[in-house]
């Protein structure tokens, strides 16, 4: 990690990081297949982290955004130390082909332990969920838990308290739409946005591939509106 801070992601080797550690190069590359299997070591830790930051506010906790937004705000915590090398590797971890990306197959231990800090964050909740979105909406909270994090990597304000501030009101924003989802006419709208996003975004709940139905474009070059 100092190294990734000092030289940047694309210029530190595995041999200078085999140097550093104080073993051969075949050593290092038997542990890591290369630079972005110690990323994803990097992943694992920032979960793990994140895990043990969110305990007190669940077990304290019953109110959903009060919930919600002490999830938000312990990650902010714990990533906190990274921030600068995470503006250094983004544009790796934002190509949707890199292993580094969030959505990626190789991503999938970190995401699945993230996602289990959102399931435990919903069903520990006061909040009323209708049972047809109790699976989804780890998803969705998740989802925000993302923007969050690209809005951090970006965010020069002091202490990135700008990005604290996007955490508490998204943690808001949620907690209305979940109280609205109540209400039946809404559960539609909130099933559309999931479904929008694991057609768009399929590393999330299933194997990359296309949505179920997508095809060629009609001869008319004109997509068919369902």
């Amino acid at each position: 990690m100092r190294l990734f801070q000092e030289r940047g992601y694309d210029k530190t080797t595995m041999r200078a990081i085999a140097k550093e550690a104080g073993v051969s190069v075949g050593n290092a590359y038997y542990y890591f297949g290369g630079k972005e299997h110690l990323i994803q070591g990097f992943y694992d830790r920032i979960a793990t982290e994140h895990r043990a930051a969110v305990r007190p506010v669940l077990d304290r906790e019953t109110d959903l955004e009060a919930r919600l937004a002490g999830v938000l705000r312990a990650w902010l915590d714990v990533a906190a130390p990274y921030h600068e090398f995470a503006t250094q590797f983004f544009k790796n971890a934002a190509d949707p082909d890199s292993p580094l990306s969030p959505f990626s197959a190789e991503s999938e231990h970190a995401r699945e332990a993230a996602l289990d800090v959102h399931r435990e964050l919903l069903a520990g909740s006061k909040a009323k969920v209708p049972a047809e979105l109790r699976d989804i909406l780890p998803e969705l909270t998740w989802l925000a838990q993302m923007g969050l994090v690209l809005y951090w990597v970006f965010d020069r304000s002091p202490g990135r308290r700008r990005s604290y501030r996007l955490a508490e009101r998204g943690a808001r924003l949620t907690a209305r739409g979940v109280a609205l989802a109540r209400f039946r006419v809404l559960r539609p709208l909130v099933l559309e946005i999931h479904d929008l996003f694991t057609d768009f975004l399929p590393g999330i709940t299933r194997a990359a591939g296309p949505p179920e139905g997508d095809g060629p474009a009609p001869a008319s070059g004109k997509q068919d509106v369902k």
